[in-house]
């Protein structure tokens, strides 16, 4: 299976950790009806129209350029006690078989971007070693977004159960290797972390342009329904207003760019080129990974 594209003078390689399907309700801005309306660019990669489910894929990507090998967000992980999400509790995957099979070791990883904090996209950043959490990748700086580690951390207002267990398990066991950064940081000549809140305080993007341009948008979208309908939120956003503005403006940054957009959960080939029609947008291609 084709997992790697080229960009450029960078190279694009999904490692896939798990697939799992929700409810379509927690879309609640979204009608049923527009599920079915919508079902051409839907079925059958993200949308199963018996089960009323959409499809989710848990995923990293790699980025490779400048001379850096770089992940972007680090999916669920293994050994996790995850009981407010059950999908996700105790999964045990072959992840790190997967990114070795694509030809990365975690020794040689320079960078991990955390998009935001939640717990699908940190959890690789550790992993269990005699009943130790370690850091999956030793030698990489581990960039997570200063809002969100203030939001959830002790005493911020999305501090719970659940993520004070998050970070036990996948923050603070990297804090030594952790940059924590607000506004813009540019991590390479080809590589730059800009604000995108909304889903979370901290939520970030990571734009690549290297000849052919790229963003990593983590959860700005879930899934392609919130393409032609940028304004309908998902459950798991924790601002849905300033999530809606900040998917505008960044789809139209993006169509703009003629960039590929990459989500951190979209199943399929991985993420479309939007283009924007009006005041809407639509997918006018998808990138040229092998659908999954």
């Amino acid at each position: 299976m084709n997992n790697r594209m080229t960009l450029g003078r960078a190279s694009v390689t999904r490692v896939l950790e798990t697939q799992i399907q929700m409810r379509t309700s927690l879309f609640a801005d979204t009608p049923a009806q527009a599920w079915t309306d919508n079902a051409d660019l839907l079925e059958p990669d993200f949308w199963d129209r018996d089960a009323e489910q959409w499809r989710i894929a848990m995923q990293s990507w790699v980025v490779e350029v400048d001379g850096l090998i770089v992940v972007v967000d680090t999916g669920v992980g293994n050994d996790r006690e995850r009981p407010h999400m059950p999908p996700l509790d105790h999964l045990s995957t072959d992840f790190l078989t997967a990114f070795a099979a694509v030809g990365f070791d975690p020794a040689d990883v320079d960078i991990v971007v955390n998009t935001h904090l939640h717990t699908d996209h940190v959890g690789w950043n550790t992993q269990l070693v005699d009943g130790r959490w370690v850091p999956t990748f030793p030698n990489a700086r581990y960039v997570m977004p200063e809002a969100d580690h203030r939001f959830f951390g002790p005493g911020g207002d999305g501090e719970n159960d659940g993520m004070r267990t998050v970070l036990a398990d996948s923050v603070i066991p990297v804090t030594e290797q952790t940059q924590l950064w607000s506004d813009d940081l540019q991590l390479s000549a080809s590589l730059r972390l800009r604000p995108a809140a909304g889903h979370t305080p901290g939520s970030s993007v990571l734009w690549l342009d290297a000849g052919s341009p790229a963003v990593f948008v983590g959860d700005l979208t879930h899934c392609p329904i919130q393409i032609r309908r940028p304004d309908d939120a998902c459950a798991f956003d924790v601002d849905a207003a300033a999530a809606r503005g900040t998917r505008r403006r960044v789809f139209t940054e993006a169509a703009q760019a003629h960039a590929t957009v990459f989500p951190a959960h979209y199943p399929g080939h991985g993420g479309p080129v939007i283009v924007a029609r009006d005041n809407e947008f639509d997918v006018s291609a998808w990138a040229g990974l092998d659908a999954i």
